[in-house]
Order: structure tokens, then C-alpha cells, then sequence
């Protein structure tokens, strides 16, 4: 059940974070395109969000990443940066996005800024995802159904991964969505044979709160992120065959869902390379509490 926050004051990390996103938004939609200010400004707009939302879910649940521990909360950053380019690394073959206005830094400077802005990706998104989940509603979902832990369930996921993948990388232009879920159901079934969490775990019971808390946190930072892609510069632009239309911001409206699966994977991804970074967070302890 949800915790009662008692009155306190906003933490300073919510102050800094307010003071970011205060500071970072007007001056990266205001500033001359010359200026270049979105590759400086990513970085400390996210950070802001990501310490505001910090703070909020404290408020809530009386913990947080960054109370249970500074050092895996730094870790979630550092982690998020080679996810994301593995990310980028499928998309030389699918061509879903572009980035425009990177042609005026150097090699070394667009690859710089482009790991700072990436490592804000994973924290954003658990930190949304824990704060989903910090609401009674949330905390207090009945179980539902019920999809096996068992052997034979990983290894069909494993194959349906398997074939997910060589689809995508074989024909991208039809089966480019399979970015956002192959990753997911290749590594569910290893990060279960290596006694790491797994989602599989809790929907054996029927509880489907880390899969609901871990969509929604990735869906409400696809909004921030399109919001605040759209008028910036540099930004990116997509390419979506047979979706382009009904665009909200760059992204074409069923582009949106891409990032429900994109949490899932995200929580696989970050549980196979370091199972430790973001320990006790919305689905290993406060959504399973009951």
C-alpha cells in the first residue's frame, strides 16, 4: 500500500532540479539555432527532471533511488549511455530517426555530447516508472493473469526474440517496430537462467504492476522527450514506413507505442549488464510489496 510522505519541505535536490528545467527549457526552444543549444542543454534539462522526479517519488513512498544509494543512482547514468547506443547501433539498419544539425561539431564532440545526453535515458525512465508506481491505485491492482516462470515459456520468449531480430535486421522497413521489443524477449529468458530479476518472476503470479509501472514511465518520457525535441535544434526527425501520419510533435502518433516495450527492455537490458544499478527499485521490491 502507498506510504504517507509527512509534511517536509521539497528536498534540494527538487530545487535543483526546478531550477534546471526553469533555466534549460526557454533557453532551448528561445536560443538562435547558430547557438546550437540543444546538444549543451539535454543533459542539465534531463538531470533536472530527473531529481525533481526523484523527489517526488521520496515525497510519496519515503524512498527513492537516490536515498537507497548515491552510487547506483550514478550508476543507472553511467550504464544508460552504451544502452542507448546499442539503440543506434540497430538503426543504422532500420533508419527510423536522423539527427539534424549535428554537422557543425567535430566527430569527437558529437560523439561526447551524444553519450551525456544518452545516460539520462535509463534514469528518466525508472524514475518515472517508480513514481507510476508510487500512486494506491497502482500499488493496489489486483493480480491478473498468470504467465508461467517456467522453462518452456523462456525458451519459446528466447525464440521469438531470436527471430524478432533477424527479421528486423533482414527487412527493417517492415519490421522495424521489433526494435523496441526483440531485446526484451532475447534477454527475459538469459537474465532468468542467470538468477537475475526478471519479469517473468512476478507475472508467474499475476502481477503485472512492474510491466504497467515500467510502460507508463517509459510512455509519459517519450512525451517529454518528443515536447521537447520539437523545437529544438539540434533535434531528430523519424522515418517510419506505413506510420507516418498523425504526427504529435516529430512522432508519428502509433510511434508511441514503441516506448510501452522500450521500459521492458530497458529493465532487461540494465538487469543483464548490472543487476545492482538502481537495487530495490519498482520492480524488485516496491511494486512487488504487498
Amino acid at each position: 500500500m502507498e506510504i504517507a510522505a509527512p509534511n517536509r519541505p521539497l528536498p534540494p535536490r527538487a530545487l535543483t532540479g526546478l531550477f534546471l528545467l526553469a533555466l534549460c527549457w526557454p533557453l532551448d526552444w528561445s536560443l538562435p539555432r547558430s547557438c546550437t543549444p540543444t546538444a549543451f542543454l539535454f543533459f542539465p534539462l534531463w538531470l533536472g527532471y530527473i531529481l525533481l522526479m526523484d523527489a517526488l517519488v521520496w515525497l510519496r513512498s519515503g524512498t527513492s533511488f537516490w536515498t537507497r544509494s548515491r552510487r547506483d543512482f550514478i550508476l543507472l547514468f553511467i550504464l544508460s549511455a552504451p544502452v542507448w547506443w546499442l539503440f543506434e547501433l540497430i538503426n543504422l539498419r532500420a533508419a527510423n530517426w536522423e539527427y539534424l544539425g549535428a554537422n557543425v561539431f567535430t566527430p569527437l564532440e558529437y560523439n561526447a555530447l551524444c553519450a551525456l545526453a544518452f545516460s539520462t535515458v535509463m534514469p528518466a525512465v525508472f524514475e518515472t516508472a517508480e513514481w507510476v508506481c508510487s500512486f494506491r491505485r497502482v500499488r493496489s491492482l489486483p493480480p491478473g493473469a498468470r504467465v508461467p516462470d517456467s522453462r518452456a515459456v523462456a525458451i519459446a520468449l528466447f525464440a521469438a526474440g531470436f527471430v524478432m531480430l533477424v527479421l528486423l535486421l533482414l527487412q527493417p522497413r517492415l519490421f522495424y517496430p521489433f526494435t523496441w521489443i526483440s531485446l526484451f524477449a532475447l534477454l527475459e529468458p538469459v537474465n532468468r537462467a542467470l538468477g537475475r530479476p526478471h519479469l517473468l518472476h512476478w507475472l508467474d503470479r499475476g502481477d503485472w504492476r512492474p510491466v504497467l509501472c515500467l510502460s507508463l514511465g517509459a510512455l509519459i518520457c517519450g512525451f517529454f522527450w518528443e515536447m521537447w525535441n520539437y523545437w529544438s535544434w539540434p533535434k531528430w526527425v523519424y522515418h517510419v514506413p506505413g506510420a507516418d501520419f498523425l504526427r504529435v510533435f516529430e512522432m508519428p502518433i502509433l510511434g508511441y507505442g514503441g516506448y510501452i516495450p522500450f521500459g521492458l527492455e530497458l529493465f532487461a537490458l540494465k538487469n543483464f549488464l548490472c543487476p545492482r544499478a538502481g537495487k530495490g527499485n519498482l520492480a524488485e521490491d516496491e511494486a512487488t510489496s504487498p
